[in-house]
């Protein structure tokens, strides 16, 4: 229940080639590679109803990858609207992301999964992160690194030990308006929101940036990974004597 061995299993929300009209699931190896890396398992779960309860009952944790899709409309700021590509990835990936901070299970999310974990914790996004920003930093390009701020006392402040970073970008969109069920635990040097977490939840964080693509770059982004595994592995230990947790 929730681990291999000693291992944390953590299931992976697949992306996919939604250029191609989405006809094939299409995820970096490096997602799962970080994952493993720290000492978990990491397990693609496609766009299937079966995902969510076997999700449910076979991983202790859930990480949510990079996409470009289309959300609804009531989760952008007034006037704003989703110009991404319908997908059938949104549906599953709700439901998974709901469940697992209804049932306080880890999640890490990563661009997209940063996105869906802000907008289902009440905060709005803008379709145009850099008319939120004074053009400094090019975050739509993958080849963009950038300095982070980080929110003293923040889970991320404890896992980096840094109180500002670089990381790299690739996103047009941004979460702006933010609830009071979150905490931004980090700010880009331009003033966009760069990663969130839920103080109410034992490991629920996101980032804006993409980690798993620097942790031969750098200790920070290797930190999150092994944070987020050993999140998993204690609770999925914990879980063992808890059955009716899973």
């Amino acid at each position: 229940m929730g681990l291999l061995g000693d291992k944390p299993i953590i299931g992976i929300i697949l992306d996919e080639n939604t250029s191609q009209g989405g006809a094939s699931y299409d995820t970096g190896k490096s997602y799962f590679k970080a994952i493993e890396k720290a000492g978990g398992v990491a397990v693609g779960l496609p766009y299937a109803a079966d995902s969510l309860e076997f999700a449910r009952q076979q991983c202790a944790g859930l990480m949510s990858t990079g996409a470009r899709i289309k959300f609804p409309s009531e989760w952008y700021v007034h006037g704003q609207e989703s110009y991404a590509p319908q997908s059938d990835r949104f549906a599953i990936e709700r439901a998974l992301v709901e469940a697992f901070l209804a049932e306080d299970r880890p999640y890490f999310g990563i661009c997209n999964g940063m996105q869906m974990l802000g907008c289902l914790s009440g905060c709005r996004m803008s379709g145009d992160a850099k008319s939120y920003t004074d053009g400094s930093i090019a975050h739509d390009d993958r080849t963009t690194r950038h300095g982070v701020k980080v929110t003293g006392g923040t889970k991320l402040h404890t896992i980096t030990g840094l109180n500002h970073f670089h990381v790299n970008s690739f996103h047009r969109e941004a979460l702006v308006e933010i609830s009071d069920q979150v905490v931004i635990s980090a700010y880009s040097d331009d003033g966009l929101v760069e990663a969130i977490e839920r103080p109410d939840r034992r490991f629920v964080m996101g980032v804006q940036w993409h980690p798993e693509r620097l942790i031969e770059e750098t200790p920070d982004a290797a930190a999150l990974f092994q944070a987020f595994v050993t999140a998993a592995y204690d609770w999925a230990k914990a879980a063992r004597l808890q059955p009716s947790a899973l």
